[in-house]
């Protein structure tokens, strides 16, 4: 799973943990600790996330859902104030755009 947040940048896998936890990778120093304050952090260069942990998945699904009730915003790229992480997203949200018949803000093609 990807989790785009307006502050952090996640992946969260089922990968080299236990049944009870959940590896949570991150490209940018700061992100995994972000979300899970006082998590044990290690970075692994070489790999395609530097960051990882191992956290339980029920710490997972909490933040998670801390992060859902929280919304207090209409316009999640604008709501994006590290302008890295923003300019990520666009590259991101330009990406799946085009898998919407027309792209965004079409009006004139139909499924």
């Amino acid at each position: 799973m990807w989790l785009c947040l307006n502050n952090a940048f996640l992946s969260i896998v089922d990968k080299d943990c236990t049944p009870d936890e959940l590896l949570v990778r991150a490209r940018r120093d700061g992100d995994i600790e972000r979300v899970f304050p006082g998590a044990e952090v290690e970075v692994t260069l070489g790999n395609d996330y530097r960051c990882r942990a191992r956290i339980k998945r029920t710490d997972v699904a909490a933040a998670i859902t801390q992060r859902v009730m929280n919304i207090d915003y209409s316009n999640f790229k604008g709501s994006t104030k590290d302008k890295p992480l923003h300019d990520a997203y666009m590259g991101v949200w330009s990406a799946i755009g085009k898998l919407q018949p027309g792209g965004p803000y079409s009006s004139g093609i139909r499924r």
